[in-house]
């Protein structure tokens, strides 16, 4: 289960608000793990250059077909623009296909809490997975 480390970015002052966002993505088949995760990879190196990125990481759970990703951001508007930018907005829309699901979940905090913990990103994504859809 390859976990990158967290990589920090921008310095955050501790009382600044940042927003973070995680995700988990699960893809149909085995024969899309090595795709999706070189695109993965990619979409870190794109992360790495772009404006107001405090930090990233990548977890990947490879044989249960399953990617996690969290994020911290100087505000919404700089992580609205790294979705925005290629190669992102191109991989995301070709790997549609290929994903059985997605969840995403944002939240804020201040400089002082970077870096965000998985244990904490997972909890949040979970219960976000379990909330009713609205009309059903």
């Amino acid at each position: 289960m390859p976990t990158l480390p967290w990589i920090p970015m921008e310095d955050a002052a501790p009382d600044a608000e940042a927003v973070v966002m995680a995700s988990r993505f699960e893809v149909r088949s085995l024969r899309h793990v090595p795709g999706f995760f070189l695109a993965s990879l990619a979409l870190l190196r794109q992360a790495r250059t772009s404006p107001g990125t405090h930090g990233f990481t990548l977890k990947a759970e490879l044989t249960k077909r399953t990617f996690w990703t969290l994020s911290a951001w100087r505000d919404d508007a700089f992580l609205r623009a790294y979705a925005a930018a290629e190669p992102h907005r191109s991989t995301m829309r070709r790997k549609r296909g290929v994903m059985r699901d997605s969840t995403f979940v944002y939240w804020k905090v201040t400089g002082a809490e970077l870096p965000i913990a998985w244990d904490d990103a997972r909890r949040r994504l979970a219960e976000k997975a379990r909330e009713p859809v609205p009309g059903n």
